[in-house]
């Protein structure tokens, strides 16, 4: 919650990074748009109830799931390896990105007039870009340790080892942040002198580039370009990288490949409903307000609560670590 409520402070230090002042950037790029109207997903307020107790619900069971994840993986020994390490982090991530804007989404179905501060914009398209940047690497690096040890089993211990695992981490945490400041230190200093309707329930930079006071054609290619470029080449690493394991298992053993085809068709499938509407959204824009929300609900709301049940759920260490924790 405390994430999309950081309307003072970082704001400001956001401004400092680019030497301006508020006052100075308000004379510089002439922006009289002190807030945002949000229209949010619908106008109906018997749909609105509806969708209030749905995505409560929905928040409320991705938060508990991914806390329960980082919980177990830490407390039982047992889970201590690298996979589980960067599942831990993964549902870290899906935490943290998931509380980026439903919250504000859930909160905004109870009132009639919806907006945001200019400072919580800001802060939702940088927390927003940099968790889900950091977690399209991250989906990268545990495809890779399953790579590792399926495909190289007798190296995996010296390959994946605990620098290894960390560095991968913080890789993820990089880019993240560089993805997302590189982003948002051009939107600082764009002019917003006039609209200021978002047509979707939270900030994200393509709508919120259309409300400048000036020709953003060639900067929304290049933004958009940045976003999506990150999440096809991510999308594509990934689809190598299943694709090689299965191909690897399959002339192996028929059993083995059975294994491996259903827990890939799995991480898979995560993969697609992540990254899919990512692609779409940023790289080949659809233009169609209801489309655009319903792939932005599917990746901002739907994904970090689908992460800890395919990834997890379908684990017999995991349930058996659950078992021991009740036991």
């Amino acid at each position: 919650m405390r994430l999309v409520s950081m309307s003072h402070s970082f704001p400001k230090l956001l401004l400092s990074l680019v030497n301006l002042e508020p006052k100075q950037m308000e004379e510089t790029n002439q922006s009289v748009v002190s807030e945002f109207i949000i229209l949010g997903l619908c106008e109906s307020w018997e749909l609105q109830a509806f969708l209030l107790v749905i995505f409560s619900t929905l928040y409320l069971t991705t938060i508990l799931g991914n806390i329960s994840i980082m919980i177990i993986v830490t407390i039982d020994l047992h889970l201590h390896s690298p996979m589980y390490f960067l599942l831990a982090n993964l549902s870290f991530f899906d935490f943290c990105f998931s509380s980026v804007t439903t919250p504000k989404m859930i909160t905004d179905f109870l009132k009639e007039n919806k907006t945001i501060s200019f400072g919580d914009c800001m802060c939702q398209l940088f927390f927003g870009h940099f968790f889900g940047g950091g977690e399209m690497v991250l989906l990268v690096s545990m495809a890779y340790d399953r790579y590792v040890a399926i495909c190289k089993p007798l190296h995996y211990s010296s390959i994946m080892s605990r620098h290894m695992c960390i560095g991968l981490v913080i890789t993820s945490w990089v880019i993240g942040f560089v993805h997302s400041i590189s982003q948002l230190l051009i939107i600082l200093k764009l002019p917003f002198c006039g609209p200021r309707e978002l047509d979707s329930f939270f900030c994200d930079i393509p709508l919120v580039i259309k409300l400048a006071c000036m020709d953003t054609y060639i900067l929304e290619i290049l933004i958009n370009a940045n976003s999506g470029v990150l999440a096809t080449i991510c999308f594509i690493l990934l689809l190598i990288s299943y694709s090689h394991i299965l191909f690897t298992v399959k002339l192996q053993s028929k059993d083995g490949a059975s294994k491996a085809l259903s827990t890939c068709t799995a991480h898979i499938m995560v993969v697609v409903l992540f990254f899919g509407p990512c692609i779409f959204i940023y790289l080949w824009p659809v233009n169609i307000t209801w489309v655009d929300k319903f792939l932005a609900v599917l990746y901002a709301v739907i994904t970090p609560l689908l992460n800890p049940a395919i990834y997890t759920l379908r684990n017999k260490e995991i349930k058996n670590a659950v078992k021991r924790l009740w036991c």
